[in-house]
């Protein structure tokens, strides 16, 4: 069996991968982390009906649709290796310089000494449930922006009556097929045993209602197992990062936003509710604002603390504790 060992280091926007067939490599190959990259990769590996197996570090989203067009693809096995695992293998290595191409060198290396675990993706219905939550998503936004247009319409009364009646008559549809995928998402929950706890964890929380609680647990589900609270944060684009340049420039660390959109547009009004209901989450929220914190930074603050906690609850199996997540008086 003709086999080729590939190597995939990976980020947001793009890949570069190693191609090593019995000793002989390929220079980094740099491809765009999307569909088409996706295929010309596939197509490369699998050249004159070569078997391959790939590996690639863990990184959340950033992996997720490689790893499924790769475990989707003919003679092709896919390993999404722990980031602690290539890490450790580095230090064996004495690896000093990093680089993408370095680091994708490194992984073939990874992938050719040590022993091959092949992938096993999350189930179908975790992503089934994902798309009804984005689809519900989407259907909230067409209703807002008809609201607005009927809002602006109004103040200046530049409509006719046919068309406001129309306006009116979509905002109510939209908002009835809003509840219907609700209703077919709660469904699904039920379903599955394992998600319904995870859901019933997450609503425990005082500001998570069922809406809510659908579009977190949505994008939660397909996450890898071992996936720690950071690379949770990070994900959401909830990570703080600093800007510093020289002695000149140091602007207040803000949050990442590099990361999945539909986690913190879930957890913003949670938050906000949250911190007028929940007495702990409160407290937090109000010594922020002691502090010098805008209400929006203090706002962040508890929606970042709010994923470390549903972490927590998920991990060891338990609804929110309001003393964990900020004990009233620390």
């Amino acid at each position: 069996m003709k086999l080729n060992h590939v190597g995939i280091d990976i980020s947001a926007n793009t890949f570069t991968a190693i191609i090593d067939h019995e000793g002989a490599r390929t220079e980094a190959i740099d491809l765009p982390n999307d569909a088409k990259g996706h295929k010309k990769l596939i197509k490369m590996a699998t050249k004159k009906g070569h078997q391959a197996k790939v590996v690639l570090e863990a990184t959340g989203v950033y992996s997720l649709d490689l790893a499924l067009a790769l475990h989707r693809a003919k003679r092709v096995q896919v390993m999404v290796a722990n980031p602690r695992a290539i890490g450790q293998f580095a230090g064996a290595y004495l690896r000093r310089s990093k680089t993408d191409s370095i680091d994708a060198n490194l992984i073939v290396e990874f992938a050719m000494r040590m022993e091959f675990e092949p992938w096993t993706p999350p189930e179908p219905h975790t992503f089934d449930l994902r798309a009804i939550s984005r689809r519900i998503e989407g259907l909230i936004k067409m209703a807002t922006q008809e609201k607005n247009r009927l809002h602006a319409a109004t103040r200046f009364d530049e409509m006719s009556e046919v068309v406001r009646n129309d306006i009116e008559v979509n905002v109510r549809h939209l908002e009835r097929r809003v509840e219907r995928m609700r209703e077919q998402a709660r469904a699904l929950i039920a379903e599955h045993p394992e998600l319904e706890r995870a859901f019933l964890h997450i609503t425990s929380v005082k500001g998570i209602a069922d809406a809510a609680g659908i579009q977190i647990l949505a994008e939660l589900a397909v996450l890898p197992e071992d996936m720690d609270i950071r690379q949770w944060v990070a994900h959401a684009g909830l990570d703080p990062r600093v800007f510093q340049s020289g002695t000149s420039v140091n602007k207040p660390a803000r949050i990442s936003r590099q990361g999945n959109v539909h986690i913190r547009r879930a957890l913003f009004m949670p938050a906000l509710v949250a911190a007028q209901y929940e007495p702990n989450v409160k407290a937090f929220y109000e010594k922020l604002l002691g502090r010098g914190k805008t209400k929006m930074q203090a706002n962040v603050a508890v929606m970042r603390k709010l994923l470390h906690a549903i972490h927590g609850m998920l991990k060891h199996d338990r609804d929110f504790d309001g003393e964990k997540f900020y004990a009233i008086g620390a």
